[in-house]
């Protein structure tokens, strides 16, 4: 399963140099104290260690060895819910913005076979795993950005989506997905693929929900708070995170009883029932 490169060697990251690319003049005005803060923020150092280590490897192979360095710790629940054959649609729950798909990607990949991940546009510039990222918002090309998410879906790939497209928040005192897209269930029925609900355990820090809401109580529309994903990625090292696999929903579960977007939502109220701790 391991995928390797061993021509193409990754750059280390020079922030600078990053935004010299889009803007020389920001790049020069920036002081080097700022520079500083967001080499820190960003764990840059880090993550050039990480591409110094494994940045030769691809795909799930590399999903695989970023696991092993951050030793985390593991629970999964429901496997024997999950079926020897057929392709499906995984549709999780987003805690901690980045570390819940490494572990979604390398599960699912490792039991049932090949895998790509629908994500955010951006992500896709990720090297080691833009072979399994398919981007569902692409800013570029709409038809062509159409057209790699019906080859997904055509394949016999497993595909794996977070319908919140956003980190979960802290809502009401817990921790929870915005709405769910609709999209799933669309494709689930016009590809009849079935549809596995999964819950994913874990969170971020006090300081991102409360920027979260703090922003959000100010009026602007700009997420910040996902500037500080890197900072709650690396957080994450040495914890305990739980994922638990539900039944498969049959695509023709998902009838004209409902509006697309409330079954989206009736699928999401299934996950959260599955977690852990929640109370039956």
């Amino acid at each position: 399963m391991e995928q390797r490169d061993p021509v193409q060697k990754l750059k280390p990251i020079v922030l600078k140099e990053l935004i010299a690319e889009k803007s020389a003049k920001l790049a020069s005005r920036i002081p080097g104290f700022l520079y500083r803060y967001l080499n820190n923020k960003l764990h840059i150092d880090e993550v050039n260690q990480l591409i110094r280590n494994y940045g030769h490897l691809t795909g799930v192979a590399f999903a695989d060895a970023v696991i092993r360095d951050f030793e985390i710790k593991f629970n999964f629940h429901g496997t024997e819910n999950l079926p020897d054959k057929g392709r499906y649609i995984f549709a999780s729950n987003h805690p901690l913005g980045g570390f819940d798909g490494i572990l979604l990607l390398s599960q699912v990949t490792h039991q049932m076979g090949p895998s790509k991940f629908l994500v955010r546009d951006e992500l896709t510039k990720i090297p080691p795993l833009a072979p399994v990222f398919v981007p569902i918002n692409k800013h570029g090309s709409q038809r062509n950005a159409a057209n790699l998410i019906q080859e997904a879906y055509e394949s016999d790939n497993q595909i794996l989506i977070f319908p919140s497209g956003l980190a979960s928040r802290r809502i009401n005192r817990k921790i929870v997905d915005l709405n769910w897209h609709k999209h799933f269930i669309q494709k689930s029925i016009q590809y009849q693929r079935d549809v596995i609900p999964v819950h994913i355990s874990g969170r971020n820090s006090r300081f991102f929900y409360r920027l979260a809401n703090f922003r959000k109580f100010i009026g602007l529309k700009f997420n910040i708070e996902m500037f500080f994903l890197p900072d709650e990625t690396f957080k994450q090292k040495r914890k305990e995170i739980s994922i638990t696999f539900g039944k498969p929903i049959p695509w023709q579960a998902f009838t004209q009883e409902k509006s697309q977007n409330a079954w989206a939502a009736w699928v999401k109220g299934r996950v959260y029932d599955m977690a852990p701790n929640a109370q039956k």
